[in-house]
């Protein structure tokens, strides 16, 4: 059987040999969550980044996103589920212990923001490093404004055990090679685009949003507005995901290609050293003066937003298309994924059970390769789910049909069932299987999605989503507070601490360039094929 002739039945079949289930076992997941610390009346905080935290440019498992409020947590990568989602409770519970009277606000979509200049922009240190992060984030706000980036969601890590990949091979008649793997991972990610409108039905949970978001901003949107100051869209399910939040629309012109390693690294470099007149005029290193990194397309490769990317682990100062083209893809980051506001870290073990499910269908189901126009379908799909998922009778376009949402779930679903089974069969458990059932029940009943659920209860009450979030982030801490740690002692984040006050020093007193020096180095790619064409 050769990867032409494999049909997904033929796959699906073939791992559920005995002498196969045993791959199956070591998937790697981590999660990175976003949150904002907010004052306890639900205001942004104008605090710095707790000096009890360590250094946020080099602290193991906290950090800190565009601004010096913005949280992120990371646990490293686990293939248990429940040591991720433990880990990623102590942080929290940690976190809380440091920041006093503060909580983390629960949803995607930020507080209320009086004025952008109140999102004070986060900071690293001395280091040339550290100033590229800083000077990255000031570009971003003068792009794209600040309230963009002040919204949160939960990015999602997958990776496949090296044990799997010769069974793979062994199935598709190839040997084992890099090339197969990056290969197999990115006819992943063309099916995740395909079908990640499932992502925000499921789990979106922004359909409403506080009316200082839209402050200063147009919006060709008929928002509804909801007790003193929310707006909000019948039957929206991720607004993170709309063009109002993460979604760029100045990059939808972006010739992003995800059919090889190789495409996808030459169209994303390609935008990376595309001049843009529409950022010309922002300064970029003139007379020292820094307002962005540089005046071109994307400033460097993480300004691509994108519902999924491929990764592979950077080296110290290695831009992440240089690592890709080095060693090929390691694993994939899902981005699609709002913050579960009905938990207490933001992400529950149910989700991540039918993400693996999910996210094996996209390995499993042939992936050909994706031609813009249908590109541009996979886009109009999910920005009619992120806006509209939850309308009755909602049609989505496939191939050159069109089909309901319900339909196209049920068939999805019928699929990936059997994908479940061999997981549980795999791992001795029923908690993939479990996962489907329950998400399956959104399906057929939209009041069951997060933004489904958000908005019953914001209407029911009259109530604002700012009452909403604090009385939500008010019982989170509460939680956290409560619990003890489990996979963590204070020993261990104290060392982290201090292990990254020092490496932040280490990294300032090496500096031996200035810093239009250091980027001047950084962006000097090497690569012939980032000069076609």
């Amino acid at each position: 059987m050769t990867s032409d002739t494999a049909t997904f039945e033929q796959r699906v079949l073939f791992l559920d040999r005995h002498d196969k289930l045993n791959v199956l076992r070591g998937i790697q997941h981590g999660i990175e969550r976003e949150g904002l610390r907010v004052s306890a009346d639900g205001s942004l905080s104008q605090a710095s980044h707790p000096a009890a935290l360590g250094s946020a440019l080099t602290h193991a498992c906290i950090t800190t996103d565009f601004s010096e409020s913005l949280l992120e947590f990371i646990t490293p990568p686990d293939i248990s589920v429940k040591t991720t989602l433990g880990q990623l409770s102590d942080i929290h519970t940690h976190v809380y212990l440091q920041i006093d009277e503060e909580e983390i606000w629960p949803l995607s979509m930020p507080c209320f923001v009086g004025d952008e200049d109140d999102i004070v922009l986060a900071h690293y240190g001395t280091s040339n490093v550290g100033k590229m992060k800083h000077v990255y984030r000031v570009g971003l706000k003068n792009r794209y404004g600040s309230m963009m980036q002040a919204i949160s969601g939960v990015h999602f890590n997958f990776s496949l055990p090296s044990s799997f990949w010769p069974v793979w091979c062994e199935m598709h008649d190839q040997e084992v090679s890099q090339d197969v793997i990056s290969d197999s991972y990115f006819a992943l990610i063309r099916n995740y685009r395909r079908m990640c409108w499932i992502i925000p039905y499921l789990y979106g949970a922004s359909p409403a949003i506080c009316s200082s978001f839209l402050h200063g901003r147009t919006s060709s949107y008929e928002f509804k507005t909801l007790g003193k100051g929310t707006s909000y869209l019948p039957y929206a399910t991720s607004l993170r995901m709309s063009d109002l939040g993460y979604t760029n629309s100045a990059q939808s012109s972006l010739d992003i290609c995800y059919n090889s390693l190789h495409s996808y690294v030459k169209s994303v470099r390609q935008a990376i050293q595309t001049p843009s007149d529409q950022y010309a005029d922002i300064p970029a290193g003139e007379n020292g003066h820094y307002q962005q990194l540089n005046a071109n397309v994307l400033q460097i490769e993480n300004e691509l937003y994108s519902p999924i990317r491929p990764k592979q682990i950077a080296q110290s100062g290695e831009k992440p298309t240089d690592a890709l083209s080095s060693r090929g893809v390691e694993y994939i980051e899902v981005r699609a994924l709002d913050l579960d506001p009905y938990s207490t870290i933001g992400v529950n073990e149910t989700q991540v059970y039918f993400l693996d499910v999910f996210l094996m269908y996209c390995l499993l189901k042939p992936s050909a390769p994706m031609s813009q126009a249908e590109y541009k379908q996979t886009e109009d799909n999910l920005t009619a789910v992120v806006l509209r998922g939850r309308e009755p009778e909602l049609t989505l376009a496939m191939d050159e049909q069109s089909m309901t949402l319900t339909d196209w779930a049920h068939a999805m679903f019928t699929q990936m069932s059997p994908i479940a089974q061999v997981l549980d069969k795999a791992n001795g458990t029923t908690h993939y299987s479990a996962a489907l059932a329950f998400e399956l029940q959104k399906i057929d009943d939209p009041d069951l999605t997060p933004s489904g659920k958000m908005l019953n209860t914001m209407m029911a009450n009259d109530e604002d989503n700012s009452y909403f979030g604090k009385r939500l982030a008010k019982q989170h801490k509460q939680q956290l507070l409560a619990r003890d740690y489990v996979h963590y002692t204070q020993a261990d984040f104290d060392t982290m601490r201090l292990s990254s006050l020092s490496q932040q020093s280490e990294i300032e007193a090496q500096d031996t360039v200035d810093f239009a020096t250091y980027l001047q180095t950084y962006f000097n790619y090497q690569y012939a094929d980032a000069m076609e064409s």
